[in-house]
C-alpha cells in the first residue's frame, strides 16, 4: 500500500467516499439571481422615481394662462409644445428651450409680446421636461415650418445650455442665440462663430452667478451682447412661481419680463435690419 492511493469511490452515488453534496453551482445560481432580480428591482425603482421627479412641473402662472390665448394679433396653438404665430406672415422665428423641469406653458410671458413684433415664436416640450434628453429638439420645430426662412435659437436655464449646444451643432441653420439665465456648457464654444448672441441674465439670480456669466464671454462671439437685468432673479424669466434655492427678486415679474423680451427683440431685429447687437 503507497501514499498515492486512489480515493475509494461510493458506487451507489458514484462520488468519492466522504465527499460533500455538489448542490454549490446551483445555490450560487440561485444567490446570483436573487441578487440580480433585486438589482433589476431597484433600477427600475430608481428609474421610476426619476420620471415622477422630472414630470412634476409647478404650476403655470396665471399670466402666462392668460397669454396661451389666441386673439386677432397672435393665434396660440399647442402642438408639441406652444406654437405663438403673429397674424401677419413672419419669415423669421425664435426657438425657445424651456428651463428644467419647467412647463413650457410658462414662457408664454415671453412668447407673446415676441409674437406680437411679427415673429413665430415656439416653445417645444422636451423629453421628461429635460432639453439635455431632447437638444436637437428644434430639428422637429424647423422641419415644422418650412416658411420660416430664418432661426433663432435660445432658452433659459438648462434650455438655455442646450440651446448653446445646438447653435454650435448647426451654425449654418441657425441665425442668432438668446441665453436667459444661461451658458454653454464646457464643451460647447462659439468664441470662432459669427453668430448673433444676446445674454440676459439677472444680477439677484441664485443659480446663475455672475461670475458664471462672465466666464462664458470666452465661449461666445467677442461681439455677445450681455443684458444684465437689475433685480431679477432666476425664476423671474418664466411664470411659475418661486424655485428653490433661487434669491429673491428686486423688481416685478412684469418688468423682468419686458426687460427681457426687449433685449431678445433687439437680437431679433438687428440682424434682419442689417445691424445686430451692439459690442
Amino acid at each position: 500500500m503507497t501514499d498515492d492511493a486512489e480515493p475509494q469511490t461510493d458506487s451507489s452515488t458514484g462520488g468519492a467516499t466522504g465527499a460533500p453534496s455538489s448542490n454549490r453551482p446551483g445555490r450560487w445560481r440561485r444567490r446570483l439571481g436573487v441578487a440580480f432580480l433585486s438589482l433589476l428591482t431597484l433600477l427600475v425603482l430608481a428609474i421610476g422615481a426619476f420620471v415622477v421627479w422630472a414630470s412634476s412641473t409647478p404650476d403655470v402662472g396665471l399670466v402666462a394662462e392668460r397669454a396661451l390665448v389666441s386673439d386677432s394679433v397672435v393665434a396660440v396653438a399647442e402642438d408639441d409644445g406652444w406654437v405663438f404665430t403673429p397674424s401677419e406672415p413672419a419669415s423669421t422665428g425664435l426657438i425657445l428651450y424651456p428651463g428644467g423641469r419647467v412647463d413650457p406653458a410658462s414662457y408664454a410671458v415671453l412668447a407673446r409680446p415676441i409674437a406680437e413684433a411679427g415673429f413665430v415664436v415656439v416653445v417645444p416640450s422636451v423629453r421628461l421636461n429635460l432639453a439635455v434628453l431632447e437638444p436637437s429638439a428644434a430639428d422637429d420645430v424647423m422641419a415644422a415650418h418650412p416658411d420660416i426662412q430664418q432661426w433663432f435659437v435660445g432658452g433659459h436655464s438648462l434650455g438655455g445650455a442646450m440651446s448653446a449646444a445646438y447653435a454650435n451643432d448647426n451654425r449654418d441653420d441657425v441665425a442668432g442665440l438668446v441665453l436667459l439665465a444661461a451658458f454653454p456648457a464646457g464643451g460647447t464654444d462659439l468664441s470662432d462663430s459669427n453668430m448673433n448672441v444676446v445674454s440676459v441674465y439677472g444680477t439677484n439670480d441664485g443659480l446663475v452667478s455672475d461670475e458664471e456669466v462672465e466666464d462664458s464671454r470666452t465661449r461666445l462671439p467677442e461681439r455677445a451682447r450681455f443684458v444684465p437685468v437689475e433685480g431679477g432673479n432666476h425664476a423671474q424669466f418664466g411664470d411659475y412661481g418661486d424655485q428653490g434655492g433661487d434669491n429673491e427678486a428686486a423688481i416685478t415679474p412684469d418688468e423682468q419680463w419686458r426687460a427681457t423680451a426687449e433685449a431678445i427683440l433687439s437680437l431679433m431685429i438687428g440682424p434682419r435690419g442689417g445691424g445686430g447687437p451692439s459690442e
